[in-house]
C-alpha cells in the first residue's frame, strides 16, 4: 500500500511505506503541528506509545517533504484537505484517534467536525489551545499583522522558537516565512456552531501556560458530547518538550481503549461460534 504525502511515521522516510500493507490493525493516532511546527517531532512519541498505537505526524502541502506543493490558504481548506487523507487511509477494525497541539488543536477539531461519522474515529485530544469559539486569540490577530523583527518578538511570547531563531534574523528569514504563514491563517479562522461532535474529547494543557487558561477552555464543552476530560501537567504552553510522556500517558490508554472496543462485539450483537 502507497503511504499518503500527507503522514509520516517512525519507520520510513516519505515516500513507500513496505510496513503498512493494511493489516496493522494498532490504532492510529494523527499528531497536527502547532503553527509553524515540525511535524517530524511527533516522531519521537512512537516508543511511549508501545504496540498500542501507531503515531502518524500529518504533514500539510508546503511543509516537510511537500515544500513544492502549494499551502492551503485557509483553515477549512487545509481541514479538508488532511480529513479526506485521513478517511483514505481508515479501514473496517482499525480506530483512530485525532490530537493536535496549540494551532494543530483546532486544526485537529476541524477535521473532527468532518469525519465525525466516518467509523473509527474514537477520540479527539487537544492540547494547548482555547477553545474553537473563542478563536482567533487578539494576541494571535495583533501577531499576525506584524512584520520582520516585531512578528518574531510577538511570537516569542508563544514560547517554542529556540534562541538562536530569535537572536539570528538570516535564520528567521529561513524558517519564519511558515511561521507567519500558519498565524495568517489561524488570525482568518472562521469558527462555525454546530452540532456537538459524537466522539468524545480529552483536553490537555500547561499549568503554566500565560494564554490558555481554565475560562478559555470552558467552550470546550459544547463541541463533545459530555463533559470533556481534564489533564494539567508542569510546565508552559510547550510543557510536552523533553517530556512526551505528559501526552504519551494520556493517548495511549485512549489507544487501547479504542482498539478493545473495536474489537469486542456490543452485547446485543449476536455471534455464531462455530
Amino acid at each position: 500500500m502507497a503511504a499518503s504525502p500527507w503522514f509520516l511515521t517512525s519507520e520510513t522516510a516519505p515516500g513507500a511505506d513496505p510496513t503498512d500493507t493494511g493489516t496493522d490493525a494498532r490504532t492510529r493516532v494523527y499528531c497536527f503541528p502547532h503553527a509553524g511546527g515540525n511535524p517530524r517531532t511527533f516522531l519521537d512519541w512512537q516508543d511511549g506509545m508501545g504496540d498500542d498505537a501507531r503515531v502518524l505526524a500529518v504533514c500539510p502541502p508546503g511543509r516537510g517533504h511537500r515544500f513544492r506543493e502549494s499551502a492551503p490558504a485557509t483553515v477549512a481548506e487545509l481541514a479538508d484537505g488532511a480529513a479526506l487523507a485521513i478517511a483514505l487511509d481508515t479501514i473496517p477494525g482499525r480506530p483512530f484517534v485525532l490530537f493536535g497541539h496549540s494551532f494543530g488543536a483546532a486544526l485537529a477539531f476541524e477535521v473532527a467536525r468532518r469525519l465525525d461519522e466516518v467509523p473509527g474515529l474514537a477520540a479527539l485530544v487537544a492540547s494547548g489551545c482555547s477553545a474553537p469559539s473563542l478563536l482567533p486569540t487578539p494576541r494571535v490577530v495583533e501577531a499576525a499583522r506584524l512584520e520582520g523583527r516585531r512578528f518574531t518578538e510577538a511570537v516569542g511570547f508563544f514560547g517554542g522558537l529556540p534562541p538562536e531563531v530569535l537572536q539570528d534574523e538570516a535564520v528567521q528569514e529561513l524558517l519564519l516565512p511558515h511561521l507567519k504563514a500558519d498565524f495568517t491563517m489561524v488570525a482568518e479562522y472562521e469558527y462555525r456552531p454546530a452540532a456537538p461532535l459524537r466522539v468524545p474529547l480529552t483536553l490537555i494543557n500547561g499549568i503554566d501556560d500565560p494564554h490558555v487558561t481554565t475560562a478559555s477552555l470552558a467552550p470546550w464543552s459544547r463541541e463533545c458530547p459530555g463533559e470533556p476530560a481534564r489533564h494539567w501537567a508542569d510546565g508552559g504552553h510547550f510543557y510536552f518538550e523533553g517530556r512526551p510522556h505528559t501526552v504519551t500517558d494520556v493517548l495511549r490508554p485512549l489507544a487501547r481503549a479504542a482498539r478493545h472496543e473495536a474489537v469486542t462485539p456490543a452485547r446485543d450483537e449476536y455471534v455464531e461460534l462455530i
